[in-house]
């Protein structure tokens, strides 16, 4: 996607919504997860060519050990604030709230795990903090659910192109080579020209 971003740059508006896979409402310990994710990280490297971070995988493999208890409102309130501040990188954002996960094996629903990123950004962490606890972001986490759930999105990560107010289309649902995106999105701005 980053590529994509890059690609499209200038010419398509490329926005990043979070669609709440893990709710706040009802967080799950990684326990309840470990077993899946043991058998579809390498799955996932082996199409991607990505590598799982030891961190990350500590623990997937030693649940029991581990205190993390999983969902996705505060890296999606993370997201919304960081949208404000820089709209035109929020895809190399999602990207390294990814990468702080699924690499360096980050909590993400701990504070602290977004220290580096505000660094990184040079994003204040008085406001960026004040703005992550409020009730306003995670409001605006929880619409970007909604918003997902509306436009029908059941798989993660997915890309989804409009070309009019009401008109969207699915472009990838789970992993799709960049070939394969690109492709997919020069079809259908084709087609969207010639209507």
């Amino acid at each position: 996607m980053k590529q994509i971003a890059a690609d499209y740059a200038g010419k398509i508006d490329i926005e990043v919504l979070s669609g709440g896979m893990m709710p706040a409402e009802n967080p799950q310990h990684i326990s309840k997860i470990a077993d899946y994710i043991k058998g579809a990280y390498k799955r996932v490297e082996e199409m991607t060519g990505i590598k799982f971070g030891d961190d990350f995988l500590w623990h997937i493999n030693n649940p029991d050990k581990s205190d993390w208890f999983m969902h996705s409102e505060k890296s999606a309130a993370a997201l919304c604030i960081f949208k404000e501040y820089y709209p035109e990188q929020q895809v190399a954002f999602a990207s390294d709230l990814q990468y702080a996960l699924k690499f360096e094996g980050r909590d993400l629903t701990d504070d602290e795990a977004y220290r580096h990123l505000l660094e990184k950004y040079n994003i204040p962490a008085e406001d960026f903090y004040k703005k992550l606890n409020s009730e306003e972001y995670k409001e605006k986490a929880r619409y970007e659910f909604a918003l997902c759930a509306q436009l029908q999105v059941t798989g993660f990560p997915a890309v989804l192109l409009q070309v009019s107010d009401s008109k969207f289309y699915l472009v990838a649902r789970g992993y799709t080579s960049y070939e394969d995106v690109k492709q997919r999105i020069e079809t259908i701005l084709e087609n969207a020209q010639t209507v």
